[in-house]
């Protein structure tokens, strides 16, 4: 009877997270095509999540950061034997789905629940660039990353993830010299075919709150 009462009680566990992150970022494009961290920039963020249940959850990111590029790094070769750098701000509102491996919660281990939980994630977002050529864009994050219930309420995330933009002049940032990496080789990119993207590397703490109006049993899935 115990046992009853307690799986098809309500839970006593949170629906919302909120609080930050920070990392760094990089740069991927005609100026660096191979190394994932080269020359990577401070990030700095705020972080909001509803968690569905304990497999699903949605969560909604403001990202403040700093890309760099150099095409003397890159090894590529460009016409005329040109180079060209830029440095610019950005700043990204997004949201996402992710799918958590284990039933993330601290409580209900007759659940098979987990303090612990690898994830991935996906959705779509938007990004500013500053600059004397300002970009505006949007994102497709792909990503991965780890959640750990450190204490009651209480919760540690590291996550790393893509965001491909949809176009071409993220490096982009004065129209100034003969070298736009935007088209370097005079061949156009397209909305869906471009070459930039930048990469997240994120620690977050995020705290509970809210809680869960649903028994745990329905709180699976």
């Amino acid at each position: 009877m115990g046992l009853f009462s307690s799986v098809n009680g309500f839970c006593q566990e949170y629906e919302y997270e909120i609080g930050g992150m920070t990392g760094i970022s990089s740069y991927m494009g005609d100026a660096n095509k191979t190394n994932l961290f080269q020359s990577p920039n401070f990030a700095l963020g705020a972080v909001f999540r509803y968690n569905k249940n304990f497999r699903w959850a949605y969560k909604a990111n403001l990202v403040v950061g700093g890309v760099s590029g150099d095409t003397r790094k890159s090894g590529n070769v460009f016409p005329n034997q040109q180079n060209t750098s830029f440095s610019r701000t950005f700043y990204e509102l997004g949201g996402q789905v992710e799918y958590n491996f284990f039933h993330y919660s601290d409580k209900y281990q007759y659940l098979g629940t987990r303090k612990f939980s690898p994830y991935i994630f996906t959705g779509l977002g938007f990004t500013v660039g500053s600059g004397d050529e300002t970009f505006f864009g949007m994102n497709l994050p792909l990503g991965i990353g780890l959640k750990y219930k450190w204490k009651d309420r209480l919760n540690l995330g590291f996550e790393f993830s893509f965001r491909k933009l949809f176009g071409d002049s993220f490096d982009v940032t004065s129209k100034k010299g003969d070298l736009s990496l935007d088209d370097p080789y005079n061949i156009k990119s397209s909305f869906f075919k471009n070459k930039d993207w930048y990469l997240l590397t994120m620690f977050s703490v995020t705290w509970d709150f809210g809680l869960r109006s649903k028994s745990c049993v329905d709180s699976l899935y």
